[in-house]
């Protein structure tokens, strides 16, 4: 069993927003927020980098209500790969 490390406690974890009516929240924040994970939301982020914004010097993703929106679109449209209204789960080959 491995333990997770500080950084994937600190970044990897949806947290839960202090206002959820709040204009602008982090990746953390919106992953909470649309029940999703923190991964799955930066590999969307990155693939339609529209849907969030950068603040600071460090560059720290941020979101606001019409980003959320058009995350929580993107993610109801279905799975994009295969045009399916929702992902197939793999399943293995059977070997005789």
């Amino acid at each position: 069993m491995t333990m997770a490390t500080r950084a994937y406690e600190k970044y990897g974890v949806p947290t839960a927003p202090t206002d959820p009516d709040q204009e602008y929240m982090t990746v953390q924040e919106t992953a909470y927020v649309l029940k999703c994970s923190v991964s799955w939301l930066r590999r969307l982020l990155l693939k339609r980098p529209e849907l969030c914004g950068r603040n600071g010097e460090r560059g720290r993703i941020v979101t606001n209500r019409e980003q959320r929106t058009g995350i929580h679109a993107a993610r109801s449209a279905g799975d994009p790969r295969t045009g399916r209204s929702r992902p197939v789960r793999r399943r293995r080959p059977v070997t005789s």
